[in-house]
This record gives structure tokens, C-alpha cells and sequence, in this order.
């Protein structure tokens, strides 16, 4: 689509009923230039289409206070990245996040935390206004319903990134319009789920196919997408680390839901792996067949009308992982936050293409300046979206700090791990290998059973759980899944004692001792405690 930024002012103005739980500004009830009422917006469906399209905005935010990409937790804090950057003191944020450092002052999390509310109030919006238009030449039924669709996905979607990092958060499902409303109890994790679950499956009945949208609307959610969704989040619920959020069905019951919608979106042969892998991080490889849901950016020399929350155009992560080293990358350079680690590296297969895809080592040449490049001992670059080109040039950014690479949150890939993960989770063993297989044969690589892999420097003959979850992080490495995955099996703890004990011992010297029960999920921002008083999380 590449459109989210395409929306109209009164849009930006409403969205504010894009709240977030803090008091009410008096702006949110200002008059509008040439509207005096919400009811005089809704009229049309380029009205219902803008308000829509508002909904996706946040999604692309990645700085307010401090830059708050979600893969600075679904990366650095696993055992797939160290934060990187110039030195320790770079982003104190990130750094004390991947060390179990983290309080509730942190404004990463406090901008982060804002930026779902913000989404989940302009969805709010929208389901509060769009079902009462009346149908019309410009809003057919079919529109409509899709439109509709669109935003309980999106709503969803907010919801599930608030509920893997915090746990239970309040949930707000109308618009907060008043100073009455905007003061809600913390909901339990489980009853986040519950209504995450309950929003996709009535974006999954109205939204349309993939194939169904014009060239011009293709990165809007579709019914593929919400069956992924609904597929992850069932799959989550049946893995260990969510047992107490399972309410009164069992693992068995959400392993089989998993599987069904996951089979759903095989089926329906709307998406295929990309024959060659490094190409779904290409601009040219964006909505592609293996696309099933990625966040749209555009190339733009103003990228947006000032930082922080607002119009954001281009994608911070590209500059924020760019190689700092000026030897390597000359006038292209970036920050080179989130820098794989040796563990990650050394865990592919010999022959994977997907390890020159993920990560780059740099020789001593490359790098300008070793004290910025080699962080904690580590030297490895993040390739996915830092737009390199195959001779490790890299591509020329109109924006001093901003790129037009979209962001891959759901791959035909990834539903086929999860449908293999949910498919032994019924015990149905030859499904499970087939789909894992699917995965390791659009590399080359040796089909299960019949091959050995790495973990913390041990060669084992992996069970297939093993592998499944080993192809995860090949497969999807540095894309922002390995934290949740590590956490949703409750291996958490073991996961990283024994990545620790692999790291420098300078990268060891900066952690501290990880805590089961508590460092699984972060802590409530200490201002939305302040503003609306709620427990907050084990040891914080």
C-alpha cells in the first residue's frame, strides 16, 4: 500500500481520540477547520477509507522521547543481539534492557506503551463512527465490511504487542472522550487474549484475500493475515510460558485451533516462499509473495513533519543498524545499534545462505573505528534492513535518517514454522516435518530427520521440537521474534544462563543475573501508574 502517511489533516486531528491513558488535553475537543462535529467527518467513504488508513499510522512509529522499535526487544534482549551503537552509554535505554536492567522510568518503554494506545484509540474511532454511515455509491456493503475488518485487525494487532511485553494492560474498547473514561483498571493477561482472539476472528470473516486488493492497497490487512494472527496468538496461548493465561481450555485446545488457521492460510495458496531468500529484504522483494503482513514506509526527503510521534514516512531502522564504519559504508553510514551475536552467527548450518543474509562480518579493514564497530567484543553487522546491496554498498538514503524498506512483521515462512510448531503440538509428527522441510528446502539444506545443528557450541541430532525451533531462529533471525518465541516456551531462563556463559567476558561483566517470573515481561511505565494506579509487574 506505502500509503499510511497519505491521510488528511481533520485524520491527524482526530486521531488524538487516539488517546493514550494520560488526562485529557484540551485539543481533543478544539473545533476542526470546516468541521464542527465528528458526525460531519463521516459522510463518505473516502471519510471511512481515511480513518482507516489513520489506524495503520502508529504502527510505523519508531521515535518520540527515544527510539522504541519493537525489535530492540524481540532482538537485543534475546540471545540474538547486543544493543551495539558507539559505546555502553548509546542508547542507556536498550543497553539496560538487554542487561536485566530495566526500570519503570525507562522511556523506551514509556513511548512504546504510549504509541499501541495511541493505535488502539484511532481504531476506537473508527469502530465507534464507520458502522453508522449509511451505504453509498463511495461505501458499498463489501467495502464496508472490509473497512470494519481492517480496524478490529489493527486493534488486535496493538493489543498482542502490548500483552507479549507487559502482560495484562487496561483494555480500552471505546473512545475516550472525557475525562471520566480515560482512568481504566489493568485487565488480566488472559482476558488481553481473549479479546485479541475475539477482534481477528471478526477481521478474519470480513477482510479480503491478498489477491483480492489492487496493486495500489496491497499491504493493507487481509483475511491471510489475520488467519496468521490468529494462528500465532493460539499457538501462544498453548505454549508453556502462557499456561496461567489459557483460561478453561487446555494446550490441546489451542495447539488444534493453531493448526487449523494455520492450515487455513496454506491452503489457500495466496502466498509461496520467495525461491531466493536474501530477496524478501529488498525493495523489490516488498508485498511480495511471501509477504503476508509488513509495515509500510515510503522514500521521502522529509520523512516526516518533525520528530517523534506524527506523519513518519521513512523507517528509522535502517540508520539505526547501518555499519557505523565510514571505511565500509562511506557517506551511508549508520548508528549500528542491534548487532548480532556470535551465538546467533555460529548456529547456521554450514552452506545456510541465510546466515550472509541476516549477518555481515566485518574484516579488519572494513572498520573504521574498532572502538565504536566492536561492541563488547562484537563485531557482526545486521544486514535485513540496513538496504545493502550484494558488494556491501549501501543504498543512497533521501532522508539523513529514514529508509523506505517496509517492515516484515508475518512471513509465509513464519506460518509454516508455526503451523509445524502447532502440528507436533497435536501430534501429528509428518505434518509438522513437512512443513519444516518446506522451510529448509527453499535453502538447500538437508530435510528432517537426517541432519545435526549447533546450539551454544554443541553439536547435537536435534528432536524435532528442537529443530522446529532452531529453524525459528535461523529463519527469522533478527527479525524481532526470538525474545517472545524464548519467553512463550518458558525456556527464557535456561536460554540465556547458557547464552551468557558463551559471550566475552566483557559482554559478561555488564549482565545481570536473569530472574525467572520476572523478567519474562517488563515493567508498567512508572507515569501511566502515576496518571491511573494499577499493580504493576513481579519485581519491579
Amino acid at each position: 500500500m506505502k500509503t499510511y502517511h497519505n491521510i488528511g489533516y481533520k485524520i491527524a486531528c482526530f486521531g488524538l481520540a487516539a488517546i493514550t491513558l494520560t488526562s485529557c488535553e484540551d485539543w481533543l475537543n478544539a473545533p476542526q477547520p470546516g468541521v464542527t462535529k465528528l458526525e460531519d467527518f463521516f459522510t463518505s467513504g473516502e471519510a471511512a477509507i481515511q480513518t482507516t488508513t489513520g489506524c495503520y499510522v502508529p504502527l510505523e512509529w519508531e521515535f518520540n522521547k527515544t527510539y522504541f522499535s519493537e525489535w530492540f526487544i524481540g532482538d537485543v534482549v534475546s540471545d540474538d543481539a547486543l544493543k551495539g551503537g558507539q559505546n555502553t552509554n548509546d542508547m542507556s535505554n536498550v543497553y539496560d534492557m538487554e542487561n536485566w536492567k530495566t526500570t519503570s522510568t525507562s522511556a523506551l518503554l514509556q513511548d512504546f506503551y504510549k504509541a499501541q494506545y495511541i493505535g488502539i484509540g484511532r481504531c476506537n474511532l473508527a469502530l465507534e463512527y464507520i458502522p453508522k454511515m449509511e451505504l453509498d455509491s463511495t461505501l458499498t456493503p463489501e467495502l464496508k465490511e472490509r473497512l470494519l475488518g481492517e480496524i478490529h485487525f489493527l486493534r488486535a494487532y496493538y493489543y498482542f504487542r502490548l500483552v507479549r511485553v507487559f502482560g495484562g494492560t487496561p483494555k480500552i474498547d471505546f473512545v475516550v472522550d472525557s475525562d471520566s473514561k480515560w482512568k481504566q483498571p489493568r485487565a488480566s493477561a488472559a482476558d488481553i487474549y481473549a479479546f485479541i482472539l475475539k477482534d481477528l476472528e471478526i477481521a478474519e470473516a470480513g477482510l479480503w484475500k491478498k489477491s483480492e486488493y489492487p496493486a495500489t492497497e496491497l499491504g493493507r490487512a487481509t483475511k491471510g493475515a489475520a488467519q496468521a494472527m490468529l494462528l500465532k496468538v493460539n499457538l501462544y496461548l498453548a505454549s508453556e510460558g502462557n499456561a496461567a493465561n489459557r483460561g478453561s481450555k487446555s494446550a490441546l485446545d489451542y495447539y488444534k485451533a493453531a493448526k487449523a488457521w494455520g492450515d487455513s492460510v496454506i491452503q489457500s495458496h495466496e502466498y509461496s516462499l520467495c525461491p531466493n531468500y536474501a530477496n524478501n529484504f529488498t525493495l523489490a522483494g516488498e508485498n511480495g509473495q511471501e509477504s503476508v503482513f509488513e509495515i509500510q514506509y515510503v522514500e521521502d526527503p522529509t520523512s516526516d513533519y518533525g520528530e517523534g510521534y506524527g506523519f513518519t514516512r521513512g523507517c528509522f531502522t535502517v540508520i539505526l543498524t547501518r555499519s557505523r564504519s565510514q571505511v565500509l559504508l562511506g557517506g551511508n553510514s549508520g548508528w549500528g545499534f542491534n548487532k548480532p551475536t556470535a551465538n546467533l552467527y555460529n548456529e547456521y548450518e554450514t552452506g545456510d545462505p541465510r546466515r550472509d543474509a541476516t549477518i555481515f562480518a566485518p574484516s579488519n579493514a572494513q572498520i573504521s573505528n574498532p572502538a565504536e564497530e566492536i561492541y563488547l567484543g562484537d563485531r557482526y553487522i545486521s544486514l535485513k534492513y540496513g538496504l545493502y546491496n550484494a558488494d556491501m554498498t549501501a543504498y543512497p538514503l533521501a532522508h539523513a535518517t529514514r529508509g523506505p524498506i517496509n517492515n516484515k512483521q508475518i512471513r509465509y515462512a513464519d506460518v509454516l514454522l508455526m503451523t509445524a510448531e502447532a502440528a507436533l503440538g497435536c501430534q501429528e509428527d509428518g505434518d509438522a516435518k513437512d512443513y519444516l522441510n518446506e522451510v529448509r528446502t527453499r535453502v538447500s539444506l538437508p530435510t528432517y530427520p537426517g541432519y545435526d545443528i549447533r546450539i551454544n557450541g554443541q553439536t547435537i541430532t536435534p528432536t524435532l521440537e528442537q529443530a522446529i525451533r532452531h529453524e525459528r531462529r535461523v529463519e527469522l533471525g533478527m527479525e524481532g521474534h526470538r525474545w517472545f518465541d524464548l519467553c512463550r516456551w518458558g525456556v527464557a531462563k535456561e536460554t540465556m544462563d547458557a547464552y551468557k556463559a558463551t559471550e566475552t567476558p566483557e559482554a559478561q561483566s555488564h549482565m545481570a543475573t536473569f530472574i525467572k517470573g520476572k523478567h519474562e515481561l517488563f515493567p508498567l511505565p512508572s507515569k501511566e501508574i502515576e496518571l491511573n494506579p494499577m499493580t504493576q509487574n513481579p519485581g519491579y
